[in-house]
């Protein structure tokens, strides 16, 4: 049986290989493609069950339409919100994100950007672990590259963050303000600029008050489970914290087991306060008190600077660092002592 082409394809539906090649690759709205013709060449499509050669397509039209997404953990879910509204945002463009789990390992974000490179993504978001920018410079001297959620200091690659400082000293002034003295912070990857930003916040707060001697810092992931070793082991001190700033939601939520599992209550024996937002915060009991990252808008923004490159040829300045302000969503987690 003869093999079906893009060539039989445009004949049999009395259109160009491009029109025929632009449907296929879901492009119809973008070059104003009738709903009559895009509709005729998918019928064909079907009937013939062409698979269209993503290789060959892409060195005849030196595009892929593929955009590199790199993510420390989909587990988590603040890092699922972002790949969610990041995917939908490439694709009102035309774009389709290959999405890579890093799994907060440096080594393997080098290895996964070298390899998207030769798949020849046109671009990358990423939102890189560890310290060293050596691979990631590399790439954004190849395509557009945009870091966002974190960055690497010293580095003029563009990012799209929070401003982690403002959200660890806004939390832990509300929690000073709620009369607590002994406030443990259970942070996260060590070398994580978020994380190292949050707890310079949240030790600012506390010098401010003259409660340096007061403040506790624990943990070194973003996980579930070291929220729950750690606010273990706060709560077998001889003075154990009166309130607890998790800085990431899994970090909350096994501080959140630990305290429960150790016979006290939020908030009426201990305050719990934690960065990142997410729906079920509202479902817990009680709501949990959190200071919320605006996801949607870093994400739309990193696609948008992305876009601006791959639209200008990579001529569009570097440099394109933005900081994007935290808020307080009040839940019932922190009680006035």
């Amino acid at each position: 049986m003869k093999e079906t082409t893009l060539n039989n394809i445009a004949e049999k539906c009395g259109c160009s290989v491009t029109t025929v090649s632009r449907v296929i690759n879901g492009n119809s709205e973008r070059y104003r493609i009738s709903a009559e013709t895009a509709e005729a060449v998918m019928a064909e499509v079907t009937r013939t069950g062409y698979i269209p050669s993503f290789t060959a397509q892409s060195l005849q039209s030196k595009r892929s339409w593929m955009i590199g997404l790199l993510l420390p953990s989909i587990a988590n879910p603040y890092f699922a919100d972002m790949a969610s509204h990041i995917v939908s945002e490439l694709y009102k463009s035309g774009y389709t994100a290959m999405l890579v789990d890093t799994m907060e390992d440096a080594a393997r974000l080098d290895r996964s950007a070298r390899a998207l490179l030769l798949r020849h993504v046109e671009g990358m978001i990423a939102v890189p672990c560890g310290q060293d920018s050596s691979v990631l410079e590399m790439v954004g001297k190849k395509v557009p590259l945009v870091l966002v959620d974190r960055f690497y200091e010293n580095s003029s690659l563009s990012y799209v963050t929070t401003n982690n400082f403002k959200g660890g000293y806004d939390a832990t002034r509300l929690l000073i303000g709620a009369g607590h003295r002994r406030i443990a912070c259970i942070q996260g990857e060590l070398d994580s600029m978020p994380n190292r930003e949050r707890v310079r916040g949240f030790l600012k707060a506390m010098e401010e008050e003259g409660f340096t001697g007061y403040a506790s810092l624990a943990g070194d992931e973003f996980s579930v489970q070291n929220g729950y070793l750690s606010t273990k082991m706060l709560l077998f001190r001889k003075e154990p914290p009166t309130a607890v700033f998790a800085l990431s939601n899994n970090i909350m939520l096994g501080a959140l087991k630990a305290i429960r599992e150790s016979g006290l209550s939020v908030p009426d024996d201990i305050s719990l306060v934690s960065f990142d937002d997410n729906l079920y915060m509202d479902y817990l009991t009680p709501s949990i008190t959190r200071i919320s990252q605006p996801v949607e808008n870093m994400a739309k923004l990193s696609v948008k600077i992305l876009l601006d490159h791959l639209d200008h040829n990579g001529n569009v300045s570097a440099g394109s660092q933005i900081r994007l302000l935290p808020s307080i969503i009040q839940g019932a987690s922190v009680a006035k002592i």
